[in-house]
């Protein structure tokens, strides 16, 4: 079951007490608008045959260039770009990055031929500013009176008892225990976040906080949080995450530790190369002990390293990623929500280059990466809903799913215990609101959450302790063996391996508990 896939990890939100026919409507075979074409009504791929009539009313793509790490951009390679029609934006030295701009239809089969260019390709496949749908829009929230009608036992925050998923995590046992350390900052690196919204306000990390949108940081108060036309998906995320435990809302998975907004998403909700590269390298040069990372890469769902544009994306973003986990982050990733099993042989794409002309294409999972999420050294996560099982959108595959953890489901198919009556994650939206999401978006955030209770109890722990102590102190979870998650007698998915590490819930479901506790 495929679906055409928005850029970020989620995959719908609705208010308390919507019919279930709406809350279907995020399941696999949903339907959703293509990207349409370039201005031109064709892709303007960056290898792509140009005449010089065109070449003269040419517009903008951006390109990651890759060098050698750990040296300042040479002479002779920016003298290269300047050559070949481009203009350096920025430059990642210490990974050997170049965000270039150019004009230039050939300007990425010039420079791989320059001396000292390792890989290079554009980031885009329509002009700046890309041509792209918009999100799926502003959720519908709960409205003042359900709000004001949430009942809460001592000690809870008004709406913890809509929040299923912590006790699926053990997070209510957790915060008996420890809320986290203030010394560890989670960065939300995604469409921005609402710092001022009250149940994140108390948690923000203002000082590690920017815009990443051009592949520059942008430091400008305020340029972290998304406007009132963008999506709320980072401002869920990060309540997700951290949400102040503060008599207010939601309670996040650690609401002791402190959370940041880093920017990667343009206004159309597109998250490209120089944006991640940049968002990972802010990270790493911040003191954040942990990212999470609710998205695909634009424009390819897959980037197939046998292409020269394809293969220089995976490249920057895999630079950037490991130099944020040498710094000391812990890096998180969302499975993805089109139930593909991304061990299988092949896969087909109908959605990449989503900022264009989309079409069919049969991949490799293997050699065709989904970045960050299959990048080595991220944590995978796949999603679970309320009975535990896997989301029925949920990516798998064995050897790529690390850990599982919340992230929603059909209330029909997983209908939570009450008092909770969805079986969707509540979490804050901005304008000092709440509303529910679903999507592997949501699991990644709860192991994030459980990552950063790992590291406020073993602060000296280096990244690759954290990643064992959360596998070793996951809940190891069997297959689900016939998995017909919606009962018609067909075989929605196939689960491989054992209770120990296996294709749905790799090493099996995140517990808060253990991460305060051992």
């Amino acid at each position: 079951m495929t679906a055409p896939h928005t850029r970020s990890r989620r995959v719908i939100a609705i208010p308390l007490g919507m019919a279930m026919a709406t809350a279907l409507a995020f399941l696999p075979n949903a339907g959703a608008a293509a990207a349409p074409a370039a201005s031109d009504g064709s892709a303007a791929g960056a290898d792509a045959p140009q005449s010089p009539a065109l070449a003269a009313k040419a517009t903008s793509l951006s390109y990651v260039v890759n060098v050698r790490p750990g040296h300042g951009t040479s002479s002779h390679v920016k003298k290269a770009i300047a050559k070949a029609g481009g203009t350096v934006v920025t430059s990642y030295d210490k990974i050997g990055v170049i965000v270039a701009h150019s004009a230039n239809a050939d300007f990425a089969k010039t420079i791989r031929k320059v001396r000292g260019v390792e890989s290079a390709g554009s980031t885009r496949t329509a002009p700046l500013p890309a041509q792209s749908t918009t999100d799926l829009g502003t959720p519908k929230v709960l409205t003042a009176e359900q709000v004001a009608d949430a009942e809460a036992a001592p000690g809870q925050d008004p709406l913890e008892p809509m929040q299923w998923d912590l006790p699926a995590i053990k997070a209510d046992k957790a915060h008996e225990k420890s809320l986290g350390s203030r010394d560890v900052t989670v960065a939300v690196i995604d469409t921005g976040v609402d710092d001022t919204h009250p149940d994140i306000a108390p948690n923000f990390d203002r000082k590690a906080s920017v815009n990443c949108v051009s592949g520059k940081p942008d430091t400008a108060d305020g340029a972290w949080r998304p406007s009132a036309s963008e999506s709320p998906h980072g401002t869920h995320v990060a309540g997700e995450i951290a949400a102040a435990k503060n008599g207010v809302g939601v309670t996040g998975v650690a609401p002791g530790v402190k959370v940041s907004g880093i920017k990667v998403s343009n206004p159309d909700g597109f998250f490209y190369t120089e944006a991640v590269v940049c968002g990972f390298m802010w990270a790493a040069e911040h003191g954040v002990e942990v990212t999470n990372n609710s998205y695909y890469t634009d424009p390819w769902y897959f980037n197939c390293k046998n292409d020269p544009d394809q293969k220089a994306l995976v490249e920057a973003v895999s630079r950037a990623s490991r130099y944020a986990e040498r710094k000391g982050a812990v890096n998180l990733a969302a499975a993805g929500n089109e139930n593909y099993d991304l061990a299988a042989d092949e896969i087909t794409d109908p959605v990449s280059p989503n900022d264009s002309t989309p079409s069919d294409r049969v991949i490799d999972p293997s050699e065709c990466l989904d970045i960050p999420t299959q990048l080595p050294g991220i944590v995978t996560v796949a999603s679970t809903g309320a009975k535990g099982i896997k989301s029925s959108f949920s990516n798998h595959g064995l050897g790529v799913i690390d850990i599982a953890a919340p992230g929603g489901d059909s209330t029909a198919y997983q209908t939570p215990a009450p008092p909770a009556t969805s079986g969707l994650i509540l979490g804050p939206v901005p304008g000092g609101k709440w509303g529910y999401m679903a999507g592997t978006s949501m699991a990644s955030p709860h192991a994030a959450g459980v990552a950063a209770l790992i590291k406020s109890t073993h602060p000296y722990a280096p990244p690759a302790l954290v990643k064992a102590l959360l596998y070793t102190e996951a809940d190891a979870v069997p297959c689900t063996d016939p998995y017909d998650i919606d009962g018609d007698g067909k075989i929605d998915a196939v689960c491989e391996g054992g209770k120990n590490r296996n294709g749905f819930y790799g090493a099996g479901m995140v517990d808060a508990l253990d991460a305060v506790t051992k």
